[in-house]
Order: C-alpha cells, then structure tokens, then sequence
C-alpha cells in the first residue's frame, strides 16, 4: 500500500491547514503527517519496521538522562516548512516538552530517528532532513531500510540552513556511532534486512 496525499487550498493559512489535519477523520491505524504543506496518509509501519525502532530505543533509553523521554507517536511541528511529521522515534527533555501546546515544537528534540518504508521512503530521505535541519535539531539518523545499494543507516548533524552533515553512513552489519549527548554505539548488524 502506498502513500495518500491530500491537497489543501494555498490560500489556507497554517492555522487552518493543522486544523483540517486535527480535525478530519482519518483511517484508523493510519500514520498521518503534514509534508511540505501536504496531509500524507501512510499504513501503519510493518513488524521489521518497528522491531528497528524498538531495538534502537532500547539502546538510547541506556544513555539518556533521566528528565528526557523517547517517543514513538509524538508530532512535532516545523511551521517554517508546513511539517506536522510523527518520527518512528522522538527524543525530548521532557521539561521543555511540558511549557508547550498540544505539538512539540521540532526546536526541543535532541534526536528524531526515521525508519524507511517504501511508501514514505523519500520523504525520509529528502522533505523531513530539510525540515528537521531547518528547526536545528541536532541530530537525525535516518535507518533506510530501502536504500538503492541496499539497506543503511545514515547520521546526520551540525544542521545549517535546511541542510545537515552526514557524520556516518554505514550499511546494515556494522555499528553507527551516536555522539555525545548520548555517546553510543548502535550495532545495526541486530536489525532484520528484507
């Protein structure tokens, strides 16, 4: 199953687009996003999908301090770039997470973690990098289970503008390092290839 997208009238403001996005019913189970101004309906993530997600969070729930949580459904916003993106994982202080509204603002996460999926695939690799580098989160490791030469796993940091630097890249089998605030080594020979 792939991707839906729903267009909005560019005329709509922000307000009215998150809005229409909060308020309409969508397929239950359904992962609904806002990219680049439009609403994305994706399935639900498959089992190898959230097996990396799950095996990744349990490395990081070892390093984080303890005022910091890691979420799995959490949206958080990049208005600047008409993004209400829901990643496979979210790290925030969780203090700095209570003096906000209902959406976390993407300037709070320390981490985002994407897990590819073929349908949402270049939207992990392309729209949210952008809009994640542009809100200043400092790192983001992309897991692309999809990747044309086979799976990988890339980090991204030291965000300027809308773009980031690749501080590792590696392919399924061997160990991405996590720099300080979290200093881990995440061996990614644990998680299943397709």
């Amino acid at each position: 199953m792939s991707a839906l997208t729903v267009s909005h009238d560019a005329e709509q403001s922000w307000d009215d687009l998150v809005r229409f996005w909060e308020e309409t019913e969508w397929p239950e189970g359904s992962k609904v996003e806002i990219i680049e101004g439009i609403v994305t309906v994706s399935p639900a993530p498959a089992f190898r999908h959230n097996l990396i997600a799950a095996r990744i969070q349990r490395r990081l729930y070892s390093v984080i301090p303890e005022d910091w949580e890691i979420f799995q459904t959490e949206v958080i916003a990049v208005p600047s770039r008409l993004g209400m993106f829901i990643p496979d994982l979210l790290v925030v202080p969780v203090e700095a997470r209570q003096d906000s509204d209902s959406h976390t603002p993407a300037a709070l996460a320390e981490l985002v973690v994407e897990v590819t999926s073929k349908s949402t695939a270049r939207h992990d690799r392309v729209s949210k990098p952008a809009a994640y580098a542009t809100a200043g989160i400092p790192l983001y490791l992309l897991v692309d289970r999809w990747a044309p030469g086979g799976p990988t796993a890339t980090l991204y940091g030291e965000p300027k503008g809308e773009v980031y630097r690749v501080l590792s890249a590696v392919k399924f089998g061997d160990p991405i390092k996590l720099p300080e605030p979290f200093g881990i080594v995440i061996d990614t020979g644990e998680w299943p290839v397709d």
